[in-house]
């Protein structure tokens, strides 16, 4: 596999990734929608192999209601969202759904496809959580023609709505269109094979992706600094600060702050706040 011009090519030739593995990873919970094309141009025998793709990048997460959900957008002319984030629950249901999936038609509307998967894959009714949860929202587009229909604008809009989007291109992909629906940086979200024979190699790349999401980077409400802390994360200040009640915003360390208390007694409301006050020797500790 290289990069060639912001793109990550795999060949029959070298496989930079190891073997899939069904082992979970301790992932950080993720909405994942698969947005599969499978218009006429996607041989049956292919279409299987995309599935496997599928299967295996299922089998390498942990999925659970307070897990990974997994949901499937299918599209040819048509978009058909075969079950949402909502509807599976444990490993082995989300496995056998996706061997159920059919093909579909002629035709790739992979922009309406990607409008579907926004405005009702990855919704509250869906089984999306909320983006106060800090739980990341990413599709992984899975095609091997040029779109028929735009994708620039409505890749944009999903991509602002909070929606991280891999593509993944094989075959005839059109890797122009696969840079406009990925999200930057594109060697990092655009991935190309040559054969849907050979899309088994993207398996550990992707268990690797999604396993070492970092909650900061998928965005935070620390004011200072957003520290990893596994499958979430935790808020520091810097240095002269402290970090107030909500765990998120940061005050300045002011002595002057003992000016508060007029009295060697807490009030209620600092019961929780501990605070040497230097200069009345007012110590406020939580009780």
């Amino acid at each position: 596999g290289v990069s060639l011009y912001g793109f990550n090519i795999m060949n029959t030739f070298v496989n930079l990734f190891p073997t899939a593995t069904t082992s979970n990873c301790k992932n950080r919970p993720i909405d994942l929608v698969f947005i599969i094309d499978s218009s006429r141009s996607v041989r049956p025998a292919e279409f299987e192999k995309a599935k496997e793709f599928l299967q295996d990048t299922v089998d390498s997460l942990a999925i659970g209601s307070d897990a990974t959900r997994v949901g499937l957008v299918n599209y040819a002319s048509t978009v058909k969202i075969e079950f949402l984030l909502k509807t599976y629950v444990d490993k082995s249901s989300l496995k056998e759904a996706l061997a159920r999936v059919e093909p579909l038609a002629s035709g790739t509307m992979t922009g309406l496809a990607i409008k579907t998967a926004m405005e009702s894959a990855f919704t509250a009714e869906a089984g999306a959580r909320s983006g106060s949860t800090n739980i990341a929202k990413v599709a992984i587009i899975v095609t091997d023609g040029r779109p028929q229909d735009r994708v620039e604008d409505v890749s944009a809009a999903a991509r602002a709505s909070g929606i991280e989007i891999y593509a993944v291109g094989v075959d005839r992909a059109d890797l122009s269109s696969l840079r406009l629906m990925a999200s930057p940086p594109h060697d990092e979200h655009v991935f190309y094979v040559e054969t849907y024979g050979v899309i088994e190699k993207l398996t550990s790349k992707f268990r690797e992706t999604l396993c070492g999401l970092d909650p900061c980077a998928q965005g935070h409400s620390c004011q200072h600094i957003c520290v990893n802390s596994g499958i979430s994360y935790t808020c520091q200040c810097r240095q002269g600060y402290v970090l107030n009640p909500d765990r998120k915003t940061c005050s300045r360390k002011d002595l002057d702050s003992c000016l508060m208390f007029t009295s060697k007694t807490c009030s209620r409301k600092n019961l929780h706040v501990s605070l040497r006050c230097l200069k009345s020797s007012i110590t406020c500790s939580a009780l």
